[in-house]
């Protein structure tokens, strides 16, 4: 295996092993890491269609059906009838979403804190310097990607 294989493949691990993490601290206080991406998008932009959530976090708009079934289940957020287009509904987070969202913030940032407490300052910040370089990277290939399929598209 080459060194940039198991860079990557420790990089992998140490995502799913936060996420994983971060995930069981949130669901301990009610709303897994998934849901609370809704919730976080409908607090921070306020009310929208599912279809405006589903093209701002790239999901299916069937999963994001699925998920507001769930959250409007539990109150964590309600539907309206969208005054401008009665096919559509307005889904917007509730006084408990927001409760339940807030609650999760806190039991989160200390399970980051404490898996990054592992690192010093300066091991911090040569961290960050390289996740933000391997991030320009990634974006720079999105971008080409996406302006070569369009190309494509275009012929």
């Amino acid at each position: 295996m080459t060194k940039v294989q198991d860079i990557s493949n420790r990089m992998f691990e140490l995502y799913h092993g936060v996420h994983r993490l971060v995930n069981e601290t949130m669901c301990q206080e009610g709303v897994s890491l998934a849901r609370s991406k809704f919730l976080f998008f409908l607090q921070r932009l306020g009310p929208c269609r599912s279809t405006d959530i589903a093209c701002a976090l790239n999901y299916a708009p069937r999963t994001v059906t699925e998920a507001i079934d769930g959250l409007e289940r539990d109150r964590l957020v309600t539907r309206e009838p969208d005054p401008e287009d009665r096919r559509a509904k307005i889904v917007a987070i509730t006084e408990l979403g927001r409760s339940v969202l807030e609650a999760a913030s806190a039991p989160k940032q200390l399970v980051i804190n404490e898996i990054f407490s592992t690192l010093s300052d300066e091991e911090m910040d040569r961290f960050h310097d390289l996740v933000g370089k391997l991030c320009s990277k990634v974006q720079t290939m999105q971008a080409e990607r996406e302006g070569a399929d369009m190309k494509d598209a275009a012929e």
